[in-house]
């Protein structure tokens, strides 16, 4: 009999103890994937360490340098990370295993939240006889970062255009030197929201004059037919002092995780940290102050996406 009420006893503490631990804890150590270190868009991720932190003392948050949008994908199929900087185009082409995920995809995909919609920027020496896109086949142009989703979405379309430039692949760093050594005549790379510029073009500025080329309305039209997640936009005339407006690729910029890597407790409270103190994002870029995280998140469904079903809750409750 005292066996038996020991062995009840126990049962019993052992329920307790199981109900009162969350079914959806959140997770104690957390580590996301940002992009190369030269770009405006890793200090962005700094503020948001800090921003995650706050609302999350007590788990072990770190940030990483990665080759951003495609490197963050494959770190987090390996699990090295938990959520990454993926731009929009890639993760739809990472659900539907294309492009470099053929064969691969990674259905899973799922959005924690907006920080940006950007425009991806052509930039050209101005003494590179560049005059519009046709002109840079053949000619020494890196795409972007190795497996950004620059380098990525600008492949993409080019090969929709038909046009091929001889690719140098590298670093934003590796461009950098490259154009100032007249070694490329330009680079592919997201500026600013939808029109600011870069870091990496504000310091080329200083030493090599640049130019923005841009694309024609039927090379749009082209693109948007065959290229899923991508819209366009106007950069407005003079980002670059006397430089005409530049018909540009707009991409919402997500920082996104997978679904078997991240309970919804977290991902909640992921969104919320990021909402709650969106002012250290505004103190890295300004031109954050009008943008609408809230309609952004909740638009990235619109494009095919998914978004976290923890996040969503959140976002949904944002008046």
């Amino acid at each position: 009999m005292i066996r038996l009420f020991r062995a009840a006893l126990c049962s019993a503490v052992l329920l307790a103890l199981l109900a009162a631990v969350p079914a959806h804890a959140q997770k104690d150590t957390i580590t996301f994937g940002s992009t190369n270190a030269a770009s405006s868009n890793y200090a962005l991720a700094v503020a948001m360490t800090k921003a995650i932190k706050k609302d999350l003392p007590n788990a072990n948050v770190s940030m990483i340098e990665t080759g951003a949008s495609v490197d963050n994908i494959r770190r987090m199929t390996k699990k090295e990370i938990d959520f990454g900087l993926v731009m929009a185009d890639t993760s739809l082409q990472a659900m539907h295993g294309v492009g470099p995920f053929k064969g691969k995809p990674v259905s899973d995909m799922a959005v924690l939240y907006v920080h940006d919609a950007a425009a991806l920027q052509f930039a050209v020496r101005a003494d590179a006889k560049v005059r519009n896109l046709t002109d840079l086949a053949g000619k020494r142009f890196s795409a972007g970062i190795r497996g950004s989703g620059a380098e990525l979405l600008t492949r993409e379309m080019f090969r929709v255009l038909k046009i091929e430039p001889n690719w140098v692949p590298g670093s934003i760093s590796d461009a950098v030197e490259g154009v100032q050594n007249r070694q490329l005549v330009g680079y592919a790379k997201y500026g600013v929201g939808t029109g600011g510029l870069d870091a990496t073009m504000r310091e080329l500025l200083t030493s090599t004059p640049m130019q923005f080329v841009g694309f024609t309305e039927e090379q749009r039209k082209l693109v948007q037919a065959h290229v899923n997640g991508v819209d366009f936009m106007d950069i407005p005339a003079n980002t670059i002092p006397g430089q005409p407006a530049a018909l540009s690729p707009l991409v919402y910029a997500t920082y996104s995780t997978r679904l078997s890597l991240m309970d919804d407790a977290t991902a909640y409270a992921i969104a919320k940290a990021i909402y709650d103190h969106r002012q250290d994002l505004i103190d890295v870029f300004p031109h954050l102050k009008n943008f609408d995280f809230k309609a952004a998140a909740l638009k990235t469904e619109q494009l095919g996406l998914k978004l976290h079903p923890g996040a969503k809750r959140f976002w949904e409750s944002v008046h």
